[in-house]
């Protein structure tokens, strides 16, 4: 199984073509909503990816 450094790693690689290929900055869009919202589920990946607890 992947761990979850390498799953983020090629999420990022991924979004980053995407967004290289489409005029609209997802990657940023992806940012704001984060640095906004707060969501649960980046939280989790950062202590996931850092093994904070």
């Amino acid at each position: 199984m992947i761990s979850t450094q390498y799953k983020t790693i090629l999420i990022l690689i991924l979004l980053g073509v995407v967004d290289v290929l489409i005029p609209i900055p997802i990657i940023g869009l992806i940012l704001i909503y984060v640095v906004i919202q707060k969501p649960l589920w980046f939280q989790d990946l950062v202590k996931d990816i850092y093994r904070l607890e």
